[in-house]
């Protein structure tokens, strides 16, 4: 038997690809969150095992990861309900490009962040860095809205912004295209976390990480219309499914 469960209003921050600025804008928006007083709960898509870490410094409750490869539609719904108790807007950093994964037949199961965002409802919210291009970027963008089924493109976050008639470019075609932008970051290396990747800089070895928070935080709420990100968060569920509690092997740990 299956049902549903209700989640907090939520929204996924992802991008076409890695490397977008899907990190800096999500502590950015948690921190701003955390400072109107939201119980803002974090999650993010995949395995990455360090991100986690920089969303509880920024959103002041633990975050966790939601793989929908790694982890069966049941384990990923208790994992979702027990996270989001007691918050009241949740916010998903997606992994890698929002529809990358590995292939299968099904809806689940890919490992795409997409997949969490069809299964529970959250709209995406892309951040589309724009350094280089202009129009282009909401051809781009377009690709996005109908490309599946159950995944819903609330507006686009623009990113490396390099001047007010680039911004006027990218936003008018944008527009036109029905993608709303919700923001637009301008292209400053200071805003640029240290390299994360494989774990090379973890949370507590990032320097003065609260101050880098606190500007990120600023930043957010100079260049994003933080009050539009709130308004499109929309009420999430998820389906339950009946499971057979089953004893793990073993339950013995050995340390060499």
């Amino acid at each position: 038997m299956t049902t549903t469960a209700p989640l907090p209003p939520g929204l996924m921050i992802a991008a076409p690809r890695s490397g977008a600025g899907k990190t800096t804008i999500t502590l950015g928006l948690l921190a701003a969150l955390r400072k109107r007083e939201l119980r803002v709960q974090a999650f993010k898509a995949g395995p990455d095992y360090i991100d986690p870490a920089f969303h509880l410094a920024a959103s002041g409750r633990p975050s966790f990861n939601i793989d929908s490869w790694a982890m069966r539609p049941e384990v990923a719904a208790n994992v979702l309900q027990a996270g989001c108790e007691d918050s009241n807007i949740v916010v998903v950093e997606a992994l890698m490009g929002l529809f990358d994964g590995v292939t299968t037949d099904g809806h689940w199961g890919t490992g795409a962040s997409a997949d969490i965002a069809a299964a529970t409802g959250w709209p995406v919210v892309l951040v589309l860095d724009v350094s280089g291009q202009a129009q282009t970027a909401a051809a781009a963008a377009r690709g996005f809205q109908d490309f599946r089924d159950g995944v819903e493109i609330a507006g686009v976050i623009l990113n490396r912004v390099g001047s007010s008639r680039h911004l006027r470019l990218a936003r008018c075609a944008l527009e036109k295209a029905g993608l709303p932008v919700l923001g637009a970051i301008p292209r400053r290396a200071e805003f640029a976390l240290p390299e994360r990747h494989l774990g090379l800089v973890q949370a507590e070895e990032t320097g003065d990480l609260a101050g880098r928070i606190a500007a990120l935080a600023e930043l957010i709420e100079t260049h994003v219309d933080v009050a539009s990100l709130i308004s499109r968060a929309k009420p999430g569920q998820i389906a339950q499914h009946d499971t057979v509690a089953l004893n793990p092997p073993g339950q013995r740990i050995a340390l060499a």
